[in-house]
């Protein structure tokens, strides 16, 4: 990871309830993905190419 503070954001879908919501922030060559509920926690870094695979197969 570069030096760069991640911008992270929810899905809009998330609503105002809390809770269980992940939060995603995207740079070039990688995408990271944690819990909003432990954001000081370690977090999933995939490529973009891994990130696609996935929201195909959710939806």
């Amino acid at each position: 990871m570069t030096g760069t503070a991640l911008e992270w954001f929810k899905s809009s879908y998330s609503g105002s309830e809390g809770g269980a919501c992940l939060e995603v922030a995207f740079q070039p060559a990688t995408i990271h993905v944690r819990d909003s509920k432990t954001p000081a926690t370690p977090h999933l870094t995939v490529t973009p190419e891994a990130w696609t695979a996935f929201l195909r197969l959710a939806r």
